[in-house]
């Protein structure tokens, strides 16, 4: 029964964002919670702290994977450590030619084919 209930919350909620986007076209959002961790991050604190601490970095995607509206996430944003931030476009369902245009008139104002962060010290990032 607790399967149903919550079937049909998503059900409901994703009609509500469906309602949303008759007056909006795009929506923009950070990719992740805050810029790239260190590697072991996540699983620093202990496994008791793991799930929060990924919980915490994903804030602003996982709620269109869940009601299906397309996004795309671009990397137009880089840190001083050189490390890419993401931002995220978010189009009503169906619209995915939107998402597609915009990404490529963002592309074309800020290049980022070729940029590459570093992976390890002593490798340089953008060759």
């Amino acid at each position: 029964m607790a399967y149903l209930r919550s079937r049909e919350w998503l059900g409901m909620w994703a009609r509500r964002m469906a309602h949303w986007w008759a007056e909006h076209d795009l929506l923009l959002t950070p990719t992740l919670g805050a810029p790239p961790p260190e590697l072991g991050w996540f699983t620093a604190a202990g496994p008791e702290h793991e799930g929060r601490r990924i919980a915490s970095f994903i804030p602003y995607t996982a709620q269109f994977n869940v009601t299906g509206q397309p996004a795309i996430s671009l990397p137009l944003h880089w840190t001083p450590a050189d490390l890419p931030v993401g931002v995220q476009l978010v189009a009503a369902y169906g619209q995915e030619d939107v998402l597609i245009q915009v990404a490529s008139q963002l592309e074309q104002a800020a290049p980022w084919a070729g940029r590459r962060p570093q992976v390890h010290p002593g490798r340089p990032a953008n060759p």
